[in-house]
Protein backbone atom coordinates (compact mmCIF):
# COMPACT_ATOMS: atom_id res chain seq x y z
CA UNK A 1 0.00 0.00 0.00
CA UNK A 2 1.10 3.76 -0.72
CA UNK A 3 2.10 5.72 2.12
CA UNK A 4 -0.63 8.23 3.46
CA UNK A 5 0.48 11.74 2.27
CA UNK A 6 1.65 14.14 4.77
CA UNK A 7 -0.68 16.40 6.49
CA UNK A 8 -1.19 19.56 4.44
CA UNK A 9 -0.09 21.89 7.35
CA UNK A 10 3.55 20.12 7.57
CA UNK A 11 4.09 19.94 3.66
CA UNK A 12 3.19 23.96 3.84
CA UNK A 13 5.82 24.32 7.12
CA UNK A 14 8.26 22.50 5.35
CA UNK A 15 7.82 24.94 2.26
CA UNK A 16 7.87 27.84 5.20
CA UNK A 17 11.08 26.79 6.54
CA UNK A 18 12.36 26.60 2.98
CA UNK A 19 11.47 29.35 2.31
CA UNK A 20 12.91 31.05 5.56
CA UNK A 21 16.06 28.91 5.12
CA UNK A 22 16.51 30.75 1.96
CA UNK A 23 15.78 33.74 2.83
CA UNK A 24 18.02 33.81 5.51
CA UNK A 25 21.25 32.67 3.40
CA UNK A 26 20.49 35.34 0.63
CA UNK A 27 20.38 37.81 3.72
CA UNK A 28 23.98 36.68 5.03
CA UNK A 29 25.04 37.13 1.36
CA UNK A 30 24.05 40.80 0.64
CA UNK A 31 24.70 41.51 4.06
CA UNK A 32 28.59 39.75 4.06
CA UNK A 33 29.47 42.03 1.17
CA UNK A 34 27.95 44.80 3.28
CA UNK A 35 25.24 45.85 0.45
CA UNK A 36 27.07 46.24 -2.67
CA UNK A 37 25.68 44.45 -5.49
CA UNK A 38 26.73 41.23 -6.95
CA UNK A 39 27.70 41.10 -10.68
CA UNK A 40 23.97 39.87 -11.69
CA UNK A 41 22.68 42.84 -9.77
CA UNK A 42 25.05 44.90 -11.78
CA UNK A 43 24.65 43.25 -14.82
CA UNK A 44 20.48 43.27 -14.92
CA UNK A 45 20.92 47.10 -13.36
CA UNK A 46 22.76 48.00 -16.78
CA UNK A 47 20.53 46.48 -18.96
CA UNK A 48 17.47 48.34 -17.66
CA UNK A 49 19.08 51.56 -17.52
CA UNK A 50 19.70 50.95 -21.52
CA UNK A 51 17.01 49.95 -22.30
CA UNK A 52 14.15 52.67 -21.15
CA UNK A 53 11.68 53.97 -23.98
CA UNK A 54 9.33 56.38 -22.80
CA UNK A 55 6.18 54.24 -22.61
CA UNK A 56 7.56 51.24 -20.83
CA UNK A 57 8.57 53.68 -18.05
CA UNK A 58 5.25 55.05 -18.05
CA UNK A 59 3.60 51.59 -17.59
CA UNK A 60 6.72 50.64 -15.25
CA UNK A 61 5.65 53.84 -13.31
CA UNK A 62 1.96 53.17 -12.98
CA UNK A 63 2.47 49.22 -12.38
CA UNK A 64 5.06 49.61 -9.67
CA UNK A 65 2.76 52.64 -7.96
CA UNK A 66 0.09 49.97 -7.01
CA UNK A 67 2.75 48.14 -4.74
CA UNK A 68 2.97 50.89 -1.92
CA UNK A 69 0.57 53.39 -0.70
CA UNK A 70 -3.09 52.49 0.38
CA UNK A 71 -3.97 50.38 -2.47
CA UNK A 72 -2.15 47.05 -0.69
CA UNK A 73 -3.94 47.66 2.35
CA UNK A 74 -7.09 48.24 0.87
CA UNK A 75 -6.47 45.29 -0.96
CA UNK A 76 -6.00 43.43 2.40
CA UNK A 77 -8.97 44.86 3.66
CA UNK A 78 -11.42 43.48 0.75
CA UNK A 79 -9.59 40.56 0.77
CA UNK A 80 -10.80 39.71 4.33
CA UNK A 81 -14.48 40.70 3.58
CA UNK A 82 -14.42 38.54 0.57
CA UNK A 83 -13.23 35.65 2.74
CA UNK A 84 -15.40 36.05 5.72
CA UNK A 85 -18.43 36.10 3.71
CA UNK A 86 -21.27 33.88 4.80
CA UNK A 87 -20.16 34.60 8.52
CA UNK A 88 -22.45 37.57 9.31
CA UNK A 89 -21.05 41.74 9.65
CA UNK A 90 -19.20 40.52 12.67
CA UNK A 91 -17.57 37.75 11.31
CA UNK A 92 -16.47 39.69 8.13
CA UNK A 93 -14.94 42.27 10.02
CA UNK A 94 -12.94 40.18 12.27
CA UNK A 95 -11.90 38.59 9.01
CA UNK A 96 -11.11 41.56 7.17
CA UNK A 97 -9.19 43.19 10.72
CA UNK A 98 -7.26 39.72 10.55
CA UNK A 99 -6.10 39.72 6.88
CA UNK A 100 -5.19 43.72 7.78
CA UNK A 101 -3.18 42.66 10.56
CA UNK A 102 -1.79 40.28 9.09
CA UNK A 103 -0.21 42.32 6.18
CA UNK A 104 0.68 45.26 9.32
CA UNK A 105 2.77 42.40 11.04
CA UNK A 106 4.71 41.46 8.30
CA UNK A 107 5.15 44.97 7.36
CA UNK A 108 6.31 46.02 10.93
CA UNK A 109 9.33 43.02 10.66
CA UNK A 110 10.28 43.87 7.06
CA UNK A 111 11.30 47.36 8.32
CA UNK A 112 13.60 45.50 11.49
CA UNK A 113 15.11 43.10 8.28
CA UNK A 114 15.59 46.47 6.14
CA UNK A 115 17.19 48.47 8.60
CA UNK A 116 19.33 45.73 9.89
CA UNK A 117 20.62 45.40 6.62
CA UNK A 118 20.83 48.59 5.52
CA UNK A 119 21.49 47.94 2.08
CA UNK A 120 22.32 51.26 -0.19
CA UNK A 121 19.59 51.56 -3.04
CA UNK A 122 21.00 51.50 -7.05
CA UNK A 123 22.86 55.28 -7.88
CA UNK A 124 20.28 58.16 -7.92
CA UNK A 125 21.17 59.53 -11.25
CA UNK A 126 20.12 56.00 -12.81
CA UNK A 127 16.91 55.72 -10.91
CA UNK A 128 13.60 57.34 -13.45
CA UNK A 129 11.37 57.34 -10.21
CA UNK A 130 11.24 58.40 -6.38
CA UNK A 131 12.93 56.05 -3.76
CA UNK A 132 13.82 56.36 -0.25
CA UNK A 133 15.26 54.60 2.61
CA UNK A 134 17.24 51.24 2.26
CA UNK A 135 16.91 48.67 -0.22
CA UNK A 136 16.73 45.03 0.61
CA UNK A 137 14.05 43.62 0.31
CA UNK A 138 11.75 45.62 -1.62
CA UNK A 139 9.16 47.02 0.37
CA UNK A 140 6.97 46.87 -3.62
CA UNK A 141 7.92 43.21 -3.81
CA UNK A 142 7.60 42.23 -0.57
CA UNK A 143 4.26 44.02 0.11
CA UNK A 144 2.20 43.05 -3.49
CA UNK A 145 3.35 39.55 -3.13
CA UNK A 146 1.49 39.32 0.31
CA UNK A 147 -1.62 41.01 -1.09
CA UNK A 148 -1.30 38.47 -3.92
CA UNK A 149 -1.51 35.57 -1.68
CA UNK A 150 -4.45 36.97 0.85
CA UNK A 151 -6.56 37.98 -2.75
CA UNK A 152 -6.25 34.42 -3.58
CA UNK A 153 -7.11 33.12 -0.46
CA UNK A 154 -10.21 35.31 -0.46
CA UNK A 155 -11.27 33.77 -4.01
CA UNK A 156 -10.13 30.64 -3.16
CA UNK A 157 -12.72 31.02 -0.38
CA UNK A 158 -15.59 32.75 -2.55
CA UNK A 159 -14.93 31.84 -6.12
CA UNK A 160 -15.47 28.25 -7.61
CA UNK A 161 -12.21 26.07 -8.76
CA UNK A 162 -12.24 27.47 -12.47
CA UNK A 163 -12.29 31.29 -11.46
CA UNK A 164 -10.11 30.95 -8.35
CA UNK A 165 -7.30 29.48 -10.94
CA UNK A 166 -7.92 32.22 -13.28
CA UNK A 167 -7.81 34.60 -10.26
CA UNK A 168 -4.89 33.37 -8.88
CA UNK A 169 -2.60 33.39 -12.41
CA UNK A 170 -3.16 37.04 -12.35
CA UNK A 171 -2.65 37.98 -9.17
CA UNK A 172 0.41 36.37 -9.19
CA UNK A 173 1.64 37.92 -12.66
CA UNK A 174 0.40 41.32 -10.86
CA UNK A 175 2.79 40.80 -7.86
CA UNK A 176 6.09 39.36 -10.04
CA UNK A 177 5.44 42.64 -12.44
CA UNK A 178 5.90 44.84 -9.10
CA UNK A 179 8.60 43.18 -8.31
CA UNK A 180 10.06 43.11 -12.15
CA UNK A 181 9.69 47.20 -12.44
CA UNK A 182 11.44 47.82 -9.22
CA UNK A 183 14.46 46.80 -10.84
CA UNK A 184 13.60 48.35 -14.19
CA UNK A 185 13.01 51.30 -12.67
CA UNK A 186 16.77 51.19 -11.00
CA UNK A 187 15.14 51.60 -7.35
CA UNK A 188 16.43 47.83 -6.31
CA UNK A 189 18.63 45.54 -7.42
CA UNK A 190 17.28 41.99 -8.20
CA UNK A 191 18.76 40.66 -5.52
CA UNK A 192 16.23 42.74 -3.59
CA UNK A 193 12.93 42.32 -5.34
CA UNK A 194 14.15 38.00 -4.99
CA UNK A 195 14.48 38.88 -1.20
CA UNK A 196 11.37 40.41 -1.21
CA UNK A 197 9.53 37.43 -3.04
CA UNK A 198 10.62 35.12 -0.32
CA UNK A 199 10.05 37.08 2.14
CA UNK A 200 6.77 37.16 1.76
CA UNK A 201 6.43 33.75 0.86
CA UNK A 202 7.64 32.66 4.48
CA UNK A 203 4.63 34.67 5.63
CA UNK A 204 2.16 33.08 3.11
CA UNK A 205 3.44 29.34 3.25
CA UNK A 206 3.16 29.64 7.44
CA UNK A 207 -0.37 31.01 7.06
CA UNK A 208 -1.37 28.07 5.01
CA UNK A 209 0.76 25.69 7.32
CA UNK A 210 -1.36 27.40 10.45
CA UNK A 211 -4.66 27.85 8.71
CA UNK A 212 -4.28 23.85 7.54
CA UNK A 213 -3.69 22.53 11.40
CA UNK A 214 -6.41 24.67 12.69
CA UNK A 215 -8.72 23.09 9.78
CA UNK A 216 -7.50 19.64 10.77
CA UNK A 217 -8.09 20.53 14.47
CA UNK A 218 -11.47 21.21 13.80
CA UNK A 219 -12.52 18.85 12.38
CA UNK A 220 -12.88 15.92 14.60
CA UNK A 221 -14.89 18.58 16.26
CA UNK A 222 -17.25 19.45 13.73
CA UNK A 223 -17.88 15.44 13.16
CA UNK A 224 -19.00 14.73 16.41
CA UNK A 225 -21.66 17.41 16.54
Amino acid sequence: MRAPAAPRATRWGLVATLCAALFAVLTALVAARHGSPYPLDESVHRWSVRHRPAVAVALARGVTATGTGPVPYLCAVTAGLVAGRGRGARGRLLTAAGALGFLLLAQGLRYAVLNGVARPRPPVAERVTHASGFSFPSGHTATSALVAGLLAWAVWRAASPAAARLWWVLFACWAVTVGLTRVYLGVHWPTDVLGGWLYALIWLTAALAVEAGVGRDRKPRAAVE
